[in-house]
């Protein structure tokens, strides 16, 4: 029985050394483990506000894309107006054109038929 006694009583006092031990460890960790979250936290916060800036950026990055590239539509859509309108001018002009062609081009043919040949030949 003594045997057994002894050999339980000295691992009693090991097992408070062991558990001063497991104590200390335990605390040294829980400490490591809030100082590390803590550390990671701060991390992750200043990831997200990066990430927000980021965004801000790009959103307003967009915007001044946004209102540059409706100016340069509303530009162009003044310009195809005017074009169209020269265009339609110049429609009326050459169909202007090609009446006056048309009607010298009758007119010629009516003098060449009414001059007498000798005379044609004489000028021509």
């Amino acid at each position: 029985m003594k045997e057994l006694q002894q050999r339980y009583l000295k691992p009693k006092k090991n097992r408070k050394k062991k558990s001063n031990m497991e104590n200390i460890y335990s605390v040294l960790i829980t400490a490591i483990t809030v100082l590390g979250s803590a550390a990671a936290f701060r991390f992750y916060e200043k990831k997200s506000l990066r990430k927000e800036r980021d965004e801000e950026f790009i959103r307003h990055d967009c915007r001044d894309r946004i209102s540059k590239l409706e100016a340069l539509l509303v530009a162009s859509s003044k310009e195809k107006d005017e074009m169209r309108k020269m265009i339609i001018d110049m429609t009326a002009k050459v169909a202007e054109l090609t009446v006056k062609v048309e009607y010298l081009t009758r007119e010629n043919d009516k003098l060449e038929k009414a001059l007498p040949k000798a005379k044609r030949q004489l000028n021509g």
